[in-house]
């Protein structure tokens, strides 16, 4: 298991001192191999491990861990790992990256638990490996906990080397397979990561955040939350490198610019569904109803890369992707 080699924070900062180099600016070997293993997928980029699709065992299909450039970890490792220095053990149900949503059909997605949905694969990932893209596709049904499946859906996951670091592109089709769907207004959901705490923002006693972070529309800090923007970027200082995670809405998704419900304490999802917490209008003003028999396609990219937003050119890497076709076009 990959988290075994960073289970020490305090090991993690040493490590990326010293591993970084200037290879990771255009990565030489940008190959993708995947391995398709007891009920999660393998990522490697270049023969090194990047991340881990992992389909069972959790409410929801996640990406655990994510190791970004330096060799240094992306997110938090709780609730996978327990137990490691410097990380809060809060919101169980903010596992490392994530798709899902806090009220489909009225049905709860978005916490885990007694009451609580899951999303199920249903049958094989297809994988295909590549010398510059690997993509993983899979099929999934979101059960409520009364067993009843609310809809399915298609999500389509590619791997990438880009300058200055590594991408992850989440597309996924919402399918209305089951009757009408709709998708609640509610700040819980829904493109989500939860970061290495060294990314957090703020300042609590015993966290080792140093972060900072900053929107398309040059909104920073907490006032971030609730705000419209095509991208979010968090970076810090791990050791002497810097490296950081912007996420990307591209211009094609349904609301576009998106609402961020992103947390001074390393929460950032893209949610274009909760206008009533973010710009608290009426109850419902967000809901989006998928009719019988129709679908819905969201794209968003996790950019992972070294220095920090001007560094790392985030403004050009998000007009790069705005332009790109979808996976499989």
């Amino acid at each position: 298991m990959i988290q075994l080699e960073y289970g020490s924070l305090l090991g993690l900062l040493v490590a990326a001192a010293v591993v970084c180099s200037a290879s990771t600016a255009v990565a030489q070997d940008a190959a993708v191999t995947l391995k398709d293993l007891d009920g999660k997928i393998e990522v490697k980029l270049g023969g090194k491990p990047f991340t881990e699709y992992v389909y069972t065992g959790r409410a929801k299909p996640i990406l655990y861990p994510i190791i970004g450039p330096c060799d240094i970890p992306m997110t938090r490792n709780y609730p996978m790992t327990k137990g490691v220095k410097g990380e809060a053990s809060d919101h169980p149900h903010h596992a490392s990256l994530w798709y899902t949503h806090g009220s489909v059909n009225g049905q709860d997605f978005w916490a885990v638990g007694k009451g609580r949905g899951k999303t199920v694969q249903v049958g094989k990932a297809k994988i295909a490996p590549g010398k510059t893209l690997g993509t993983i596709t899979t099929q999934n049904k979101w059960v409520s906990a009364d067993g009843k499946v609310q809809c399915t859906d298609e999500r389509i996951i590619g791997f990438s080397a880009v300058k200055g670091g590594r991408a992850i592109d989440y597309q996924i089709t919402i399918k209305a397979s089951e009757g009408d769907v709709t998708f609640g207004d509610t700040k819980e959901g829904t493109m989500g990561i939860r970061t290495n705490p060294v990314l957090r923002v703020d300042r609590r006693r015993g966290s080792p955040a140093k972060g900072q972070c900053v929107n398309s529309e040059g909104v920073k800090g907490k006032a971030i939350w609730g705000k419209r923007a095509t991208w979010v970027d968090y970076w810090a200082p791990f050791g002497d490198k810097t490296v950081g995670v912007a996420i990307f809405d591209h211009p094609s998704n349904p609301r576009h610019p998106t609402w961020w419900h992103a947390r001074t304490y390393g929460l950032i999802t893209a949610n274009p569904f909760g206008l009533h917490h973010f710009e608290r209008k009426p109850r419902g003003t967000g809901d989006m109803k998928i009719e019988a028999g129709k679908s819905v396609t969201f794209r968003y990219r996790f950019l992972f890369h070294q220095g920090d937003v001007k560094e790392a050119k985030i403004a050009e890497q998000y007009d790069a992707f705005a332009k790109s076709k979808a996976i499989g076009d």
